[in-house]
Parts: structure tokens; sequence; C-alpha cells
């Protein structure tokens, strides 16, 4: 196994490229300090496996035992080993340092999944010879235009070192101006410069005619595929690194000198041969000007399926290849290819069918170009392809833009305009139609226990089933998952909810069968009457939406069909105002978050009520320093009108349409930003943050999180994930297996609204997590209902005993807060705590204290057990100066949530 030393100050990015570059295969080797690092190097050799690989992360600040050990790489023992350089943001230090070592590569913390293929890239330089080559005889002028005084310096000495006449502007005003006034051979240009980019100037040194022959480069310090396409794309023919090595830059300007060197020869040499080299194609043959054939190239001989080219030389291609679409040579009618010979002009990008020796059509495309030979005209050249298999790939991509590629159903597109037809048909006439919604019940249990194909396979069968049911002017489309939409023509209004259920029983009547299991299939059927009057396909595909959510409601295995009388269309509608809404705050950062305390209730019993309220939160995390400063991350929406929306608003639209993953990722993303924003505080700061269960069912979710933590350099022990238990009773398994994966990673977990479910114990033992959210609803009882305070006292106990710390949420009051700490529990949160934050901690001498930038209240004692008589504090004086904090939130409606 091959070595790897990773050294990088930050525990999160360490413990990342660890994991990645094992998976790959690597030994690695990840000291926790640079001094540390450079031991381990220094002692490579005594290693029985040798270090061959280094990955260097760069800090934002120089120490000395990162400079010894950038040194010490220097050392030519260490020449050959390939490192790669990661780093926040490019710098001048970071380019030197890496053009001044060979098989170095630099990379940005956001692509740090790529770690493993730069290795390889970079150990795959090859060493360059000591004296770069030399240009071609002759002096090149090179015109070098950078906004950096040290660049132009350190570049201008070292072309000028080697031969080339070098003159430098600042800007691209001034370099298109310095063009102008005198030859330049080369134009080499920095990317990013105030006022225009180097791309800019490129753009019109290209279109100006004194300055169209300059051969311009990009230079940059930063590798970006936008900026290699947008420079060659603006006419540049080279992109150039800052950070290369020397020898590299060299070579690569040397390569330039000789191309503008040798640009006259290539040039003539080009033009004597573009009119075979453009031509040239799959199949090649000549003719003269009427059409005599003059030679043909293997492939041309293969693919019109002649033994011989001799078969075909010496006779006329409009005979023998092309004769027409009505399959006959005629020299008086002579077809678009021969008037091209005669003509010699050029005909490109046509297309045709040629004739094979079976006298067979194949479909072909290519161009025809005259050619020339010293100046005089020769006939054309002919190249063509058999473009037999990309139509028929072509067919085969229409039928998949229209179908489901497992149930060969029609799709939803397609659905849509068949619908959208039958609605402009019905217009026309009396005639009615039927639109069903078709829903698959219990899929997702069948899914998920007999695994996902018994799914593919249920769907497959059920598709047959209903399309057995159907008449042949009828049409069926798989809508997406286990959906299906049904539109049956000319059915009265009447016989709509009869002929629906008659397709729901014959579904249902014979159980799917998979290894050996019977599951019974039923079907949820909200259906729609069409007529001249349904004013659009969103309308009728709305009502039959509701209608199905109906049946679902009503219990499912059931038909109901849309009335406009009971039926509240307009909730529907809502709703999908509601979906188009969340999307667009998703695209245009619309949601904001704020958070909420969480606070340690030891040395709560303190509190008397004679210190403002406002300020609990603060003096609770002053009188615990030990303990995480822990903040719930809530997720609000901003209103049209200025307002901040509550989640209880606008959560179930966005579980209906399937946003809840991407609102989630959003929350997680934001969350990881604010903690970064804080990190340089003494005190480990906490978030939670809710999980819905569309993300439990994320596979990729840690992997996010996981890249999110990278990027933004933060501990993941500073997350906590919360999940509601009855979220996790439709996959337990696949649950289990993503809570353990995030706390292999280093996350907490939280269970939220415990003790009100049904399983709550047996998921103790089932969910391995650190937190448990006593619900607010037990909490609301308290201080005068004994009934709640035995339950509250007893899932403290069974916590305690599980190694779990409680947290009790909606907490209104100071007296409540007394008696959960007397019932044994942890931690609190609500409004008697504190509201919820636009800030995560706001600026001052109350945040310094608290964070342990200044001097702390000295802790409460220890926390006794559950039960056992109220201690007074040890905590020094009640009184502490605080400021209230501003940007509080106060909603109500909220508690906390």
């Amino acid at each position: 196994m091959k070595s790897v030393l990773v050294a990088e100050a930050s525990p999160t990015r360490r413990r990342a490229l660890a994991m990645l570059l094992g998976q790959r295969g690597w030994d690695v080797i990840a000291p926790a300090s640079a001094q540390d690092s450079h031991r381990v190097l220094s002692q490579a050799q005594n290693r029985a496996v040798p270090i061959e690989a280094v990955v260097l992360g760069w800090p934002e600040k120089l120490e000395a035992a990162d400079r010894d050990l950038r040194q010490l790489l220097h050392e030519e023992r260490w020449q050959h080993v390939p490192v790669v350089l990661l780093t926040d943001v490019g710098s001048d230090a970071i380019a030197q340092w890496r053009m001044s070592r060979l098989r170095t590569s630099l990379l940005m913390w956001s692509e740090y999944t790529q770690v493993g293929q730069q290795i390889e890239h970079a150990g795959t330089q090859q060493l360059l010879p000591a004296v770069p080559p030399e240009p071609p005889r002759g002096p090149q002028r090179v015109l070098l235009v950078d906004d950096s005084p040290t660049v132009l310096t350190a570049f201008t000495r070292l072309m000028q070192r080697h031969g080339y006449q070098v003159e430098t502007a600042s800007s691209a005003e001034e370099g298109l101006k310095l063009a102008l006034s005198r030859p330049f051979d080369i134009a080499i240009v920095d990317y990013f410069m105030p006022g225009r980019n180097g791309t800019a100037l490129i753009a019109a040194l290209r279109r100006h005619p004194q300055t169209r022959h300059i051969l311009a480069a990009i230079i940059t310090g930063t590798y970006s595929d936008e900026v290699i396409v947008e420079s060659l794309a603006s006419g540049a023919v080279e992109c150039l690194f800052k950070s290369e090595t020397r020898d590299l830059f060299l070579a690569r300007l040397a390569s330039l000198a000789r191309t503008v060197h040798d640009r006259k020869a290539i040039d003539a040499e080009r033009r004597r041969l573009e009119g075979i080299l453009a031509a040239v194609g799959d199949g090649v043959f000549g003719v003269e000007a009427d059409g005599t054939i003059l030679f043909m190239n293997p492939a041309a001989v293969q693919i019109l399926g002649y033994p011989d080219a001799s078969l075909l030389i010496g006779k006329q291609a409009a005979e023998a290849i092309h004769p027409g679409a009505s399959g006959e040579w005629n020299p008086e009618l002579p077809g678009e290819l021969s008037l091209s010979y005669r003509n010699g002009e050029i005909l490109p990008h046509w297309q045709s069918v040629f004739w094979t020796a079976s006298r067979l059509p194949i479909p072909v495309e290519g161009t025809v170009y005259p050619l020339h030979v010293d100046g005089t005209r020769r006939g054309s050249v002919v190249a063509f392809r058999d473009v037999s298999a990309q139509r028929k790939l072509e067919e085969q991509l229409r039928w998949q833009a229209e179908h489901d590629s497992l149930t060969q159903l029609h799709n939803r597109a397609w659905f849509e305009r068949q619908l959208d037809l039958e609605l402009q048909r019905l217009r026309q006439n009396n005639e009615t139609a039927a639109l069903l919604f078709v829903d698959l019940d219990r899929f997702k249990y069948i899914n998920d226990t007999a695994g996902h194909g018994a799914g593919d396979e249920l769907l497959i069968e059920v598709s047959k089933r209903i399309r057995s049911q159907l008449r042949p002017g009828d049409q069926i489309a798989r809508m997406g998952g286990d959906e299906y939409a049904i539109l049956l023509r000319n059915v009265p209004a009447e016989d709509i909810a009869p002929l629906a259920d008659s397709i729901r029983t014959a579904i249902s009547n014979a159980p799917f069968t998979h290894a050996g299991k019977a599951y019974r299939i039923t079907l949820s059927i909200g259906a729609t009457s069409l007529d001249r009057l349904t004013t659009s396909p969103e309308t009728a595909m709305a009502q039959a939406d509701l209608a199905c959510y109906q049946s679902k409601n009503a219990g499912r295995a059931r038909c109901h069909v849309y009335n406009p009388e009971r039926d509240d269309l307009a909730t529907m509608t809502e709703e999908l105002g509601w979906s188009t809404r969340l999307q667009d705050a998703l695209l245009q950062d619309r949601f904001e978050l704020v958070f909420q305390p969480i606070v340690p209730l030891r040395g709560i019993e303190n509190e008397t009520g004679q210190h403002p309220p406002s300020e609990l939160w603060q003096r609770q995390f002053l009188r615990n320093p030990d303990e995480p400063m822990i903040f719930e991350a809530l997720l609000r929406l901003h209103g049209t009108d200025g307002d901040l929306i509550l989640p209880s608003v606008f959560l179930p639209a966005a579980e209906r349409f399937g946003l809840m993953a991407d609102i989630d990722r959003w929350v997680i993303r934001r969350a990881i930003g604010a903690l970064h924003e804080v990190r340089n505080y003494h005190r480990m700061l906490s978030l939670t943050i809710n999980l819905s269960a569309d993300s439990l069912a994320d596979d990729s979710l840690v992997d996010f999180v996981t890249d999110c933590l990278v990027l933004h350099n933060v501990d993941p022990a500073a997350l906590i994930f919360e999940i509601t238990e009855s979220r996790t009773l439709d996959d337990i398994v696949g649950v289990r297996a993503l809570l353990k994966r995030l706390r292999m990673l280093g996350c907490h977990i939280a269970i939220d609204d415990f003790g009100t479910g049904f399983s709550t114990f047996a998921y103790l033992r089932q969910l391995d997590a650190d937190f448990l959210k006593i619900d607010g609803s037990i909490v609301q009882g308290l201080p005068d209902d004994p009934l709640d305070r035995t339950v509250i006292a007893a899932l403290a106990s069974i916590a305690e005993t599980t190694g779990k710390r409680t947290v009790a949420e909606w907490v209104e009051n100071l007296e409540t807060l007394h008696v959960l700490h007397e019932c044994g529990v942890d931690f609190a949160q609500g409004f008697a705590i504190g509201y919820p934050r636009l800030q995560l901690l706001a600026q001052g001498p109350a945040t310094a204290r608290i964070t342990g930038q200044l001097p702390a209240v000295p802790a409460a004692p220890t926390a006794r057990p559950a039960g056992t008589p109220a201690v007074a504090a040890q905590a020094g004086p009640d009184s502490v100066d605080l400021p209230v904090t501003d940007n509080v939130i106060r909603l109500d409606a909220a508690r906390g949530g």
C-alpha cells in the first residue's frame, strides 16, 4: 500500500482527506501539526513503506513550522514526490512556491474531492531539463500585461534573461495602446485585471487589423475551466499559469515563439493542403467536373458495400452512387451534388441518400469541396458518412422523450400534450371525457421491504393490468413514481365513477407475487369529467389530483370523482402556488435562519425572577462554561411585505411537492456557514438542525454534509441533527444506517417530540441518539399537573440510564424551569429562555464573556440526581452585566419551533 502524508491543521479537513484517500487505497499519515509532519517527513527513510505523495494545506498565516516543512519539500531528495496544495484563496506566495517546485499541483478546498486525481496528475509530470529550450533564432517581441508590479518584474526579468524583448503594461487599455504603437509577436495577458479582463484585450487585438497577427496567451494564477474556455473563445492560443514552474513557463513560451517563427511556412502549407484536409471524412471520393469518379478511399468502398474501388472508378457518381430521389440517373436533370461538381461550388453539411452495391438506400451527410492543385481546379472532393445509426439513435431518443423506460408507457410530458389536444377537440362538440389519476397504495412498503427490484416488477405488472382494461382509443401514462394518468374518451359523466371503480377492482383482484410471497394490490383513483367548459389541462389535472388526494384521505383503495360543490380546488391551487413560491425562494435565497438558545439547567435554581427574563439564556450559558452553547436553527420565509413567515404555513406544501430535501440542504449549508463565522470563539457553539423524512431517505446527504464542513472548515461535533421518531417508521433500517454515518463523521443526533409516540421506548434501543427532546405538549402541563411531572421525571431517568441527555421544549415560565430541573432534565428551550434571534451571536461584551473572550461567572456545582432537593448555587452574584441582544423575533405561534 502506498503512503501519503496529509499536512493540514484543521481536524475537520484532515479527517475528511483521510477518509477520502483511504477509500482510494492510500495509507494515510495525518499528523496534528506542521512540526509533526516535518518530523514524519524527516524520518521517512526509516519507514518500511516510503511516503509517495504529500497533501499540503496552505494556512492563512505561515508559521515557522510551516516554512520549515515547505523548505524540506524543496530539498532534492523530495523533488520526485508529488505534492498537492489545498487552499481557500490563491495568492502570490502560493503561486511562487508552486512555480519553484516540480511535480506540484494546486487545488481549491471547494474541490477537495479531486485530491486523489490531482496526486496522480502531479505524479505524472515529467521532470524538465535543467536548461529550458531556447526560442527560435531572431528577436521575439513580447507584450506582457498585468496589474501586479511584482508579476511584471518577475516575468520580465525571466524572459529577458532568455533572449526575449519585453515591454509591459498594467491594464487592458494601456496594453492595446502599446500594441497599436509598435510591433509585437506575442502578447501575454493577465486574466483578472481591474476595468476590463484580459480576454477583452485579446478580443480587441484579434479584431484590429494592425494587431491581428499577434499570438496571444492568457496568464492566470487560478486554474479554472471557465477561465480557460473563455480565454480560448476570446482568441487566446494558450493558457499559462503563474503557479507553473519556471522551466515549464519558458518551455510554453518557446513553443509560442516557434509558432510565430514558423507561421508563414505553416500558412503556406495549410493553404496548399486545405482543399484535401477540409474534405476528409469517414468516406472520401473524388470526381471530375462532369461527375466521373477519380478515386475512392477504403472507408467509402466499405460503406457502399463494394468489394473493390475499381468497380466504381470511371463511372458517373450520379449514376452509381446518388441517382436521385426517383432512383434513376438523368443527365438532363442533374441533382444538387452533380451541380456542385459542375460549378466547382462548396456544398457544406448536405444530407442525401446514397445507394449501396445491393441498391439499398442509406442516409448520409457530408460536404463537397472543389479540389485545387497549384491554383487550378481539378474537380471536387466528397466527404460523407453513414448516419443510419444516428438516425436510429434519434428515433430512440424521440421514443425515450415520450415514454417511461421502466413500464414502456408514455410519460407525463406526452400525456399533457394529449390532454391539451383532447380539450381542444371537446371544445368543438358536446362530447365528454374523463381524466383519472391512479395512485398505487402501499408501494413504498413493498419497495422497501421486498427491495427495489420488487418495486420495479410491481410497477410493470400494474401497468400491464391497467392497459389491459382500456379501450383502443384511451390513453395511459406513468406520471412518475407510483402514479398513473388515464384519459378515457367519449365517457358520459354519470359513467365515470363505475368505470373507474371497475378498473380499480380488476387490478386489485389478483395479488402481486414476488419471491414466493403474495402482496395485495390496491389503488386509489381520483377522476374528473372533461367537456367543452374545462378551461385548461392544468385545471383538469388539479381536479383529478385533488380527487385522488381525497381517495387516499378517505382510507385508500377507493375512487373519488371531483365535485366542484364539495371539493375545495382553491386549497389545491393555493398549494400549487406555494410550490412555485418555495422553488423561487430556493433559487433567489429568500429563506432566513433564526436561532433559539437551548440552555443547560444547572444553576437555574438561583433564578428568582428579579432579573430581566430576556437575559436568562445568557446567564445560564455563563453559569455553565463547560457546556457547549447550543442553538436551534429555525427556518423562516421572507414574505412579500417583509415579514418572516413561520414554517407551519409553508412546510405542508413543501412536503406535498417534494421540496423538503432541497430546503433541508439550504438550511444545512446556511447553518454551517453561520458556524464558520463564529469559529474563532474560544467556546464550542453547536446548532441543531431538523431533518425531514425525504432527507432521511437520501443516501447522498452525508456526503453533502461532509463537503459543507470541509468547505467552511467547521467541526462536525458542532452539528446536532434532529429527527422526529414518526418519520423513521417507514424505513428504520435505512435511517439507522444514515444516522450511523453521521455519527461516524462526528455529528450528534437528537430525537424530537420524544415521549408522545407509541414506539418511544423501542426506538431508544434502535436509534443511537445523543439528545432526547421532550415534546412540548407534556411540558405545557407544568408546574401544576402532577401526572406530567411524573412522566417527565420518568423520561429523564430513562434517558440518564441509556446515556442520553434530555431537552424540554416549549418552556414558557420560570416555575416550569425549576420543576424541569428538579425532574432531572438537562436542557430547556422556549420563550421563557429566549426568543428566536436573527443573529447567532451579536458583538459586544456579553458575547465576549459567554464565548470565553472575557472571564465568565464561576460555574454552578455538579448537577444533582433527579428528584433531590434544590441546593443554592455556588455561582457568585446572580446579577451579571449583560445587555439585551438586538434582532430578537417574538412569534407567539412559534414556541421554539
